[in-house]
């Protein structure tokens, strides 16, 4: 049966971190959730710009949104989120998966981090669990918590549009890897079969595109239809046994992402940089050897 609801998908990409954030609206009532927004970093000079997030906020200005989320489906590790800069200026609660506090306290040691940091989620504003709803004027959504790439990735659902997160690419890249503290290919094959149990039609939308070999423009919207019949590395003839084979091989050949360091001390955090020193300076940590 097709989903009756059919939210309006604007997509911004970032061909820096090839990443896409997405502005979901009720075309009725102009309720607006904004997923996965990127902050501009530069990692030569640490320093930080918002032509991406400007970009989001001309758009919601211009079309007249009315935006009441911000929506993270991770702790990203290859962008920074501009989750805080776009609150101030247009508003919206930053929400992200509940179980963030596992990731928090994995990277709360790793950086060091003093006892003033929290590991209980509290730095959004909001934390969604498996079934939560989030109403965008007369679409219901939902959350599926869908982890594996990390152990807190979720799925947002409104309407006939999934957005997936890093669980999958296009069908001709994949899905994610599984190698970062708390990855788990078992658990990203349990979670992709549930979303491809979705209705074929439903839209799918992915945080990133790579483009794949023999592909010349980049692309990030598919159906589970297309994914459950395309998608080279998870479809209905792939086990559990040789998913996990291939990604455990696949990933050991990846580098990590450039700005993995950076981008998850701010991303726990919501966004924020870490507190200032005493000379005004806020600085983030590269841990020798520690990963």
């Amino acid at each position: 049966m097709s989903n009756p609801a059919k939210p309006t998908v604007k997509a911004f990409f970032d061909p820096d971190t090839f990443t896409v954030s997405y502005l979901v609206s009720d075309s009725a009532s102009k309720s607006t959730a904004i997923i996965d927004p990127v902050l501009d970093y530069d990692p030569k000079s640490g320093r930080t710009s918002t032509k991406s997030a400007d970009q989001i906020i001309a758009y919601a200005r211009d079309q007249g949104l009315k935006v009441e989320w911000i929506l993270e489906t991770h702790v990203h590790a290859d962008h920074l989120t501009a989750a805080p800069y776009i609150k101030e200026a247009l508003g919206g609660k930053i929400a992200i998966g509940a179980k963030v506090p596992m990731v928090q306290e994995v990277f709360k040691g790793l950086f060091n981090e003093g006892d003033n940091f929290a590991t209980d989620g509290s730095q959004f504003d909001v934390l969604l669990g498996e079934g939560d709803t989030i109403k965008l004027g007369d679409i219901n959504g939902g959350v599926m918590e869908t982890p594996g790439h990390t152990p807190a990735c979720v799925t947002y659902l409104f309407g006939d549009a999934a957005f997936i997160g890093d669980t999958m690419f296009m069908p001709d890249f994949g899905t994610a890897r599984c190698d970062f503290p708390g990855g788990d290919a078992k658990a990203l094959y349990t979670s992709i079969n549930r979303i491809l149990e979705l209705p074929g039609d439903t839209r799918v939308f992915t945080c990133h595109d790579y483009l794949a070999d023999g592909r010349d423009e980049y692309a990030w919207e598919s159906t589970v239809a297309e994914q459950k019949s395309k998608n080279v590395h998870i479809n209905e003839n792939v086990s559990k046994d040789d998913f996990v084979k291939m990604r455990a091989e696949k990933d050991k050949t990846l580098n990590m992402p450039v700005l993995i360091l950076p981008s998850v001390q701010v991303n726990m955090r919501a966004g924020q940089m870490p507190e200032a020193e005493q000379n005004g300076i806020s600085y983030l940590k590269i841990p020798v050897n520690g990963v």
